[in-house]
């Protein structure tokens, strides 16, 4: 079967996480990527720990089965030899600031007269217009700046690092190819381009539907004190008795009478006692048996309960195995392999070939004009 994207060409100006994954994403769907870096190092993720090879892990992953040119894109000559490839492409990354490209020679509206057909994919901080349009920032400040760090801070009041780049990921990376793709689409109805303004932080507040419901009616969510910033004993992680952890999300009533009888406790007891008084009750019934002795007594009945693992054992978990998400392999450019990012495209999207290549720095640079 053709691959989706098959035929599509991608000019990839981005670095780091949020454009890459991107564009990895429509690489896997069947896109032709070609990555334009700095003739002197390149993407900055080339130089990441831990190493693999010449380049970091992070960067074979990011980028397996792309093209790379290497090309200062302030000299003079840029422009000249992207023409042809600004001609025939379909799609235009990029992960400048706003303006950046604009003084460059690349900005929308001069490649639009190149190309009227361009979907061209600006992906920022907050956007290409605001306020804070030019401030610097990182994932961490985007979270911050959209009120979801605020939700979980501890007791002591502050807030807990999370563990995953959200606002790069689901809020850039995610929505950048979801755009691209409805941009490809209404390409075809209209016969024209488009400029795409991907702004992560805007884009974190989708993942708080719940709050801004709640705040609609002057309810605003609060450290601790909501369904799942930890005000309800149905919605925790719980310490066993040898340290471990478990992740209990009973929600419904199904589901929360289930738990709590085979922790021996009574749902109707619970639900007289404050939601601070029913997590502790539940806390000290979890805290008297180890994480084993709770999984096997949880086995066969709908708990909606889980044991806290860490990534190392989670990648080696038979479920994943099953579902074959580690089976692709990234080859680097001195030809090691490592397991492919498990990327969310439907394995009959997908190459039928297992392993792909992460490209050398400026491998593929006669594809530029001379």
């Amino acid at each position: 079967m053709t691959q989706p994207l098959t035929g599509v060409k991608v000019l990839d100006f981005s670095t780091l996480l949020p454009g890459p994954l991107c564009s990895l994403l429509l690489a896997e769907a069947g896109a032709d990527v070609v990555k334009f870096e700095r003739p002197s190092h390149g993407d900055e993720m080339r130089s990441y720990e831990p190493r693999a090879d010449v380049d970091s892990t992070n960067f074979v992953l990011l980028n397996r089965g792309k093209k790379s040119v290497a090309i200062d894109l302030k000299s003079p000559a840029a422009i000249d030899s992207l023409v042809p490839l600004i001609e025939e492409a379909d799609v235009l990354l990029e992960q400048f600031r706003p303006g950046v490209m604009d003084r460059l020679g690349l900005g929308y509206a001069n490649v639009a007269k190149i190309n009227p057909r361009l979907v061209y994919c600006s992906i920022t901080g907050f956007g290409q217009h605001g306020p804070k349009a030019n401030q610097a920032a990182h994932d961490l400040n985007y979270v911050a700046a959209a009120g979801m760090l605020a939700l979980t801070a501890g007791t002591d009041g502050k807030p807990g690092l999370p563990p995953a780049l959200i606002a790069d990921i689901a809020g850039g990376a995610y929505p950048a190819m979801i755009n691209i793709l409805l941009a490809l689409r209404q390409r075809e109805q209209s016969g024209t381009g488009v400029h795409l303004d991907i702004a992560m932080a805007d884009n974190l507040f989708a993942f708080q539907y719940w709050g801004l419901g709640a705040g609609s009616r002057g309810q605003w969510p609060r450290p601790a004190s909501d369904l799942v910033t930890g005000g309800s004993p149905r919605y925790q992680v719980y310490r066993t008795a040898d340290g471990a952890f478990l992740a209990a999300a009973p929600i419904e009533d199904k589901f929360w009478a289930n738990f709590t009888t085979l922790i021996g406790l009574d749902a109707a007891a619970l639900a007289r006692l404050s939601p601070a008084d029913a997590t502790a009750a539940v806390a000290t019934a979890v805290a008297m048996h180890t994480a084993d002795y709770w999984m096997d007594r949880f086995a066969g009945h709908d708990v909606c309960t889980s044991r806290v693992v860490s990534l190392e054992d989670a990648a080696a978990d038979p479920h994943f195995a099953a579902r074959h998400l580690f089976d692709r392999t990234v080859r680097t450019a001195a030809g090691t392999t490592m397991p492919a990012l498990p990327v969310p495209i439907a394995p009959v999207f997908r190459s039928t070939s297992q392993e792909l290549a992460s490209p050398a720095l400026g491998a593929d640079r006669a594809l530029l004009r001379p």
